[in-house]
């Protein structure tokens, strides 16, 4: 078939028309879901039998490298919900990829400042996640600031 109607069955593009600032939040957003189901997944998740529910005690690691815990999962898939919701308008955008961006800048401190092997590190955090941390907060603040200008 040939001309208009070609594609008149085609599913139009949910994200068509979007502002970019949403487009990248919810974006983000759906990432952080994917990381915190990912968290219990055994196989994605190593040493899944030694996952605690906080804690620097919590032996599973995320692709064999990030390590998590029961609370860390939650967190991700937590902020993954707020990410979503706050895509729905173009400032709820923006707040979530600047703020989300600078409590990962927070995190990322919390993780050099924490001794890893003490009780204080509750999510858990390790050398890989602080990286990570440093990685998402600039990441989705420049985000933030760069599709949440207004068009010319």
């Amino acid at each position: 078939m040939v001309g208009p109607m070609a594609h008149s069955r085609a599913r139009a593009n949910p994200a068509e028309g979007k502002p970019p600032v949403r487009r990248a939040a919810a974006t983000v957003a759906v990432v952080f879901l994917l990381v915190g189901v990912l968290g219990f997944v055994p196989g994605i998740t190593s040493g899944t039998g030694d996952l605690r529910f906080a804690g620097h005690g919590s032996g599973a690691f995320l692709f064999g490298v990030f390590q998590v815990s029961v609370l860390h999962n939650l967190v991700h898939l937590l902020f993954g919900v707020a990410g979503l919701a706050l895509a729905r308008t173009v400032g709820g955008a923006r707040t979530f990829l600047i703020g989300g961006g600078a409590v990962y800048l927070v995190l990322w401190l919390y993780g050099l400042a924490v001794d890893h092997d003490t009780g204080a590190n509750v999510l858990p955090v390790n050398d890989a996640d602080g990286w990570l941390h440093l990685g998402l907060g600039v990441g989705m603040i420049a985000l933030g600031l760069l599709t949440g200008r207004a068009r010319r």
